[in-house]
């Protein structure tokens, strides 16, 4: 039988608590893939948990004796520890990144509220910054306000706010679960600049943005799990709808950075054809490149992907002309 800790009202205040420890202790742990996870603890030995990163980086069960106490408390007071039948559960994981940590969901996210962190964090985070790194170059306008669609854990926002320190970074996501993590994680990072907001796209949120960031999910899903779940035949609704948002949104001279999956059939990508043919006509400038020619290829023994040759990520990059009217 399993029960469940209700978060008291402290509940976020416990996990800033939690943040502020592991990272007295020296915690660092890099999420990998959910196959990576799954391989790796299945290895002999790897069924419980006997360290910090056994709990808070493989979500592996154990007793509450394993942990520091103080520890065990902050997890107790946050409500992320669930009893089951082999033990201790936290429902969190904290992955280091980008000298931060950040709380999100434990392995396996599964849960219709799961909050997702990985390498496509990573990846999106790096396309984010060498678009920064070119406007630099270039010597464009200092960005003022910045939209993340779809912010999960906040990672993100959090990497985009502490480059652009006057900045607004206005971070969505229709999932009150990552609205809460990124919170916690903005706190944790020491910045006042972002703000966590519920919306579909950006519908919740007024007025144009100079840049709108985006890893929104891009999979085809037939269980329909939000966080990974893109929509559509080949998953690209989502991504698409960002897009579509960017066109109408972006301030003059701004732009979008977008990541997303796609699967590869015969040299043909059917996400850069529908990019193709969204962005006709806006003037807009724009770039499509693969960063990665071959992820997730778990996936190509099921269903939805047997149509597919490969699954690719790929970054586009589109900006509106500083002079064009919206």
């Amino acid at each position: 039988m399993t029960s469940t800790i209700v978060a008291p009202p402290d509940a976020d205040a416990a996990l800033r608590r939690l943040g502020d420890r592991l990272k007295a202790a020296g915690y660092r742990f890099t999420t990998v893939t959910p196959a990576t996870h799954e391989r790796v603890n299945r290895r002999p030995g790897n069924a419980r948990g006997h360290s910090l990163t056994d709990v808070l980086g493989w979500s592996r069960p154990f007793d509450r004796a394993a942990l520091p106490a103080d520890v065990v408390a902050l997890l107790d007071a946050a409500g992320v520890l669930r009893c089951e039948r082999d033990g201790w559960h936290s429902t969190i994981r904290v992955s280091a990144y980008d000298g931060e940590l950040f709380v999100h969901s434990a392995f396996p996210a599964a849960g219709p509220d799961a909050v997702f962190f990985g390498p496509d964090t990573h990846r999106t985070v790096d396309a984010v910054l060498a678009h920064l790194h070119e406007r630099a170059a270039e010597r464009a306008e200092p960005l003022a306000r910045v939209a993340d669609i779809g912010t999960g854990s906040g990672a993100v926002a959090v990497a985009v706010a502490k480059r652009l320190p006057g900045a607004e970074v206005v971070a969505v996501d229709i999932n009150p679960t990552a609205l809460r993590y990124a919170r916690v994680n903005a706190a944790l990072a020491g910045l006042g600049n972002v703000r966590a907001c519920a919306s579909d796209l950006l519908a919740n949120v007024s007025g144009a943005f100079d840049l709108i960031v985006s890893n929104p999910p891009f999979m085809i899903d037939p269980e329909g799990r939000a966080y990974r779940d893109g929509g559509g035949p080949h998953g690209h609704d989502l991504p698409l709808a960002v897009l579509d948002t960017a066109v109408h949104r972006l301030a003059p001279g701004g732009s979008l950075v977008l990541l997303s999956g796609t699967g590869v059939t015969a040299g043909r990508d059917p996400l850069l054809d529908a990019v193709t043919e969204r962005l006709a006509g806006t003037g807009m400038r724009w770039t499509y490149r693969e960063i990665d020619p071959d992820v997730y290829g778990e996936n190509l023994q099921e269903p939805a992907y047997r149509h597919a040759d490969r699954i690719a990520i790929a970054v586009l990059t589109a900006t509106r002309p500083a002079g064009a009217s919206r």
